[in-house]
């Protein structure tokens, strides 16, 4: 593949994902599905690819926080993935046993904390809305193993919408099929090889601190108090 970035920067790439996320939308109202929008953004980096989204469908942009489980001997290596509600997704590579119960229990713990911290810090940015009967749009900048945001898709599914939907600019080839398993539709823009990792898909990937997560939520939600 060409090494040119695939997009400029995430607002780039969440303005060419709500093109087609718009198109797919026209599709099922077409068939008869009529569920009021909601884009839910991964913080932090999903955030600026979902405000597009969201404001190309003139809707409420809320978040879901999930995090990845990993193991003081190698931060790095996911071994699975839970929301802040407490949804957890392992890795096929998890070990189990009674040697590593403690272990995994506690990487457990601390992940789930550090969900449960990011949504407190981030949530006077977001809407008060309720998924049930909605359609729930859910965001990332991209995709590598999908534990995160599967993590994340499974818990919208428990709170009752009419679909989730798994939408991301980039993800590896051949991982749509199985994130497939997890919601109602999955759209992806481009799924290169080789992969490595989604900051080498764009031009601009800088981290995202919390306080600019925050002020994207809030630009969006409650512009007339941004600057208040």
């Amino acid at each position: 593949m060409s090494s040119a970035p695939l997009f400029s920067d995430r607002i780039d790439a969440g303005e060419q994902l709500a093109q087609v996320i718009c198109t797919h939308l026209d599709q099922i109202q077409a068939a008869g599905v009529i569920a009021p929008p909601i884009v839910y953004g991964l913080p932090r980096g999903g955030i600026p690819v979902a405000a597009p989204v969201a404001r190309s469908l003139d809707c409420p942009l809320d978040i879901v926080v999930a995090k990845k489980i990993s193991t003081p001997q190698n931060p790095e290596l996911a071994i699975g993935a839970v929301a802040s509600e407490g949804n957890v997704l392992w890795s096929r590579q998890k070990l189990f046993g009674k040697k590593n119960a403690i272990l995994l229990e506690t990487s457990l713990r601390q992940a789930q904390e550090k969900a449960q911290d990011l949504l407190i810090q981030l949530s006077p940015g977001c809407p008060k809305v309720n998924p049930q009967g909605k359609l729930a749009l859910l965001v990332d900048d991209g995709i590598a193993t999908g534990m995160t945001i599967v993590a994340a898709a499974q818990a919208l599914k428990s709170r009752n919408p009419e679909q989730v939907w798994i939408c991301s600019p980039v993800a590896p080839t051949g991982l749509s099929k199985w994130l497939s398993r997890w919601c109602d539709r999955v759209l992806l823009l481009e799924t290169p090889e080789p992969f490595l990792s989604v900051s080498r898909f764009y031009a601009q990937f800088p981290q995202l601190t919390t306080e600019e997560a925050l002020n994207c939520l809030q630009q969006h939600n409650y512009p007339l108090t941004v600057n208040n």
